[in-house]
């Protein structure tokens, strides 16, 4: 048996080898900032281990229930989150070998990106926002939420790297390239928060990192054929032979052919920018549109939006009478706050509003459907006897 401190040698002596083969611009493992570094780093690269960090929270555990466009569907053939992102995670790793880039920091960002999404997809990411408007806590938005999953609430200790990839993805951006702007290594946490206040604020949030591009690029290139296959599984298109001539004359006429093509374009294209051609991003973006005109806001698919807003809104005010009232049954108590797996420093700091928002933000569409009933619907009882 090999000694430890010989295999951490011989490991690290492996990891400088392969990361020589880097592209300069690569994010090398060297390079990795923690906030705390409460534990000493071990044979996986930094961001392996972040990956791991990830893959055994608590939020990531909820993917599996939380669904990407059709959240109201019977339908075991559409798309969760979960899917979604491992599909993210493959195509970002194929597009940064290609490009010579970081596969572990890439990995980690990629299956941390929609760690924030809430119940009911974007919709239900619009109720919610419009909640905390009015509560004073800012509005709501899923990239910042999965910083503060993961980095407040489960308290994980993750590299600056993966945190500010996960900040930066922004799918539905109309920006069809990229350049890292690299945050500082002296007091990097610092600028770190600051950054996260200026998104939290509305301003763009363009990734430190190429592989943090990367991601934010494969996430679109994940999402939008996959969209359209589910859509025609769903009936709201035929195939995809009613998207216009002049998008699939570009990306392709199926959904392979449209991943495909954008990930070549993105690994051609790719250099000290991380992007897209011109013929191709353009395209990209008629086909964004065409989308949204008829997936996303499909009468279909919003038909039942009046209905999904009111279950927010009853939720959200009776969670937060729970919490005010101190009943110690409710479910913010027995399944969120009184659990092992949250932050003490969270729970000294947050508010009431703040901690009712990052508890329906966690739940699974099911775990909120179930909730409602709960709290709307009479409860039976065998007897009134004492």
């Amino acid at each position: 048996m090999i000694p430890p401190a010989d295999l951490l040698r011989k490991t690290d002596c492996y990891l400088h080898e392969r990361e020589a083969l880097f592209s300069p611009s690569a994010t090398k493992s060297s390079d990795a900032v923690r906030r705390y570094k409460r534990k000493s780093e071990d044979i996986r690269t930094p961001y392996s281990r972040d990956s791991d960090r990830i893959l055994h929270s608590r939020a990531y555990a909820r993917y599996i229930d939380k669904t990407q466009v059709f959240s109201l569907l019977e339908n075991d053939h559409i798309t969760h989150r979960v899917l979604h992102v491992q599909l993210v995670s493959k195509i970002a790793r194929t597009v940064g070998r290609s490009l010579r880039l970081n596969e572990d920091l890439i990995e980690a960002i990629a299956l941390g990106h929609d760690i924030g999404h809430i119940p009911f997809g974007h919709f239900g990411e619009k109720c919610l926002s419009l909640i905390c408007e009015r509560e004073g806590i800012g509005s709501f938005r899923h990239n910042l939420q999965g910083v503060r999953f993961l980095d407040e609430i489960e308290d994980l200790d993750l590299t600056l790297q993966v945190l500010d990839g996960i900040l930066c993805h922004d799918g539905e951006s109309q920006a069809t390239v990229l350049s890292p702007v690299r945050i500082p290594d002296d007091d990097a946490f610092a600028i770190f928060d600051r950054k996260v206040r200026d998104v939290a604020a509305g301003d763009p949030a363009i990734p430190a990192t190429p592989e943090g591009c990367v991601v934010r690029f494969s996430d679109t290139i994940a999402y939008i054929a996959r969209d359209l296959r589910d859509a025609a599984e769903v009936g709201l298109i035929h195939d995809f032979t009613d998207l216009p001539p002049d998008i699939r004359s570009i990306l392709g006429e199926n959904e392979g052919e449209i991943i495909n093509r954008l990930t070549l374009d993105l690994i051609t294209t790719g250099n000290v920018s991380i992007g897209f051609s011109e013929e191709v991003g353009s395209a990209l973006n008629l086909l964004k549109r065409f989308n949204y005109e008829h997936i996303y806001e499909h009468e279909k698919t919003r038909g039942q939006d009046r209905i999904i807003r009111t279950m927010f809104e009853v939720v959200f005010t009776t969670l937060k009478e729970n919490l005010e009232d101190e009943e110690r049954n409710s479910k913010i108590f027995t399944d969120y706050l009184n659990t092992p797996w949250i932050s003490l420093e969270y729970k000294k700091s947050i508010s009431d509003a703040g901690v009712v928002r990052d508890f329906i933000a966690g739940m699974t569409d099911r775990y909120f459907e179930r909730l409602y009933s709960s709290l709307v619907l009479p409860k039976k009882v065998e007897s009134y006897r004492l």
